[in-house]
């Protein structure tokens, strides 16, 4: 096989029309308003709550300070269960906020945290759970909630992965007393950097708005400790030519992502499970070698031919150097054994073919 001149990622990021964003920058240059709550940003917010069908949603400025706050607005402290199978973020934003994580061990079919193992972990000192639906996969939402609902828990869940995706008939970030999105240039939906929080609670509600800016409650007066997480007219721009398309991406990538299915029917590549009653949004392309050996020489294929994947996620949390050191066995396990193979609404069935024809060369022994 010859080796490829283009390039290929594990995502590219989609960009619209350009002509469309043109029309928005024109309102910004008409108006000069940048930041600080623009029309653009109301307008986003707005057709972002009616498309996730939820009661309040805050666009920030990443989904890293969208955790920030939703620890902040929860008021957490002493320990927080998480899970040790997510991308960095949702364990440094707890020890950034002065908690300790606590991690329980991962369902080794969804790869979200096992419900099963949560209760065993909870202490006195322990205010919340913050789980990851990973690869937009949805947790175990009802059991969480049962489990927080009787030992009079918080939850946060990181969403990052879900935008588009439902559970039950219900937007996947609509569960948990907050959601955080995560608007990253590598998500389903993006404004090249942006987060969201998302909650039906009106009192987290006031308080979210008002710690993203500052703690503002006018120019003068202050209702409380705040940070800067508001983002700007120029990034809501981009989530309003990209919001309408978002169907249509999703339906792009189901189809990028069935062609890898047929190609790897029968093999010995595994793939994580999704609950029933779950309409999945195709974030991402994951699957699951027998050995960390066969991984290692998948990526080196690829690599030689111009196809970068990703090890989501690697290393498992639980192993980060500025953390208690705990041993999380399926975690260990999975991360070392998955990689996220490209998924694009650019990519092509030839560039599936292959990238899956390498794979199946490397681990048939070819």
């Amino acid at each position: 096989m010859n080796k490829r001149k283009t390039l290929i990622k594990v995502t590219k990021s989609f960009l619209p029309p350009i002509d469309d964003y043109i029309l928005y920058l024109q309102k910004i240059w008409e108006s000069h308003h940048l930041t600080n709550h623009g029309p653009l940003v109301e307008e986003l917010e707005t057709k972002l709550r009616t498309y996730l069908g939820v009661k309040h949603l805050f666009f920030v400025s990443n989904g890293t300070i969208a955790l920030q706050i939703a620890i902040k607005a929860l008021g957490l402290h002493g320990e927080i269960i998480t899970t040790p199978f997510s991308y960095v973020a949702t364990t440094s934003t707890i020890v950034w906020e002065g908690c300790q994580p606590v991690f329980v061990d991962i369902d080794p079919l969804t790869l979200c945290i096992d419900p099963n193992l949560i209760e065993a972990a909870i202490t006195e000192q322990t205010s919340a759970i913050l789980a990851t639906h990973v690869y937009g996969i949805p947790c175990a939402v009802e059991q969480i909630q049962a489990i927080a609902d009787k030992l009079d828990l918080n939850v946060i869940y990181d969403a990052a992965h879900t935008f588009g995706g439902k559970y039950k008939d219900k937007a996947i970030s609509s569960y948990g007393d907050i959601s955080t999105l995560s608007f990253h240039a590598t998500k389903v939906f993006h404004t090249a950097e942006g987060g969201a929080i998302i909650t039906d609670d009106d009192d987290l509600a006031h308080d979210v708005n008002y710690m993203r800016n500052f703690g503002h409650k006018d120019e003068e007066e202050f209702w409380g400790l705040g940070i800067n997480g508001k983002n700007t007219e120029l990034h809501a721009a981009m989530g309003l030519c990209i919001l309408p398309k978002v169907p249509e991406l999703i339906a792009k990538r189901k189809l990028i992502s069935e062609h890898y299915d047929g190609n790897f029917s029968g093999s010995a590549i595994s793939k994580p499970e999704r609950p029933e009653e779950s309409n999945y949004n195709y974030a991402y392309y994951p699957v699951i070698f027998k050995t960390e050996m066969s991984l290692i020489k998948v990526v080196k294929e690829l690599n030689e031919n111009n196809i970068y994947p990703r090890r989501y996620f690697f290393p498992s949390l639980n192993k980060l150097s500025y953390i208690q050191t705990t041993h999380m066995p399926v975690s260990e396990d999975i991360s070392t054994r998955i990689l996220c193979l490209p998924l694009s609404p650019y990519l092509t069935e030839q560039d599936v073919d292959q990238i899956s024809s390498i794979i199946l060369d490397v681990i048939n022994g070819i």
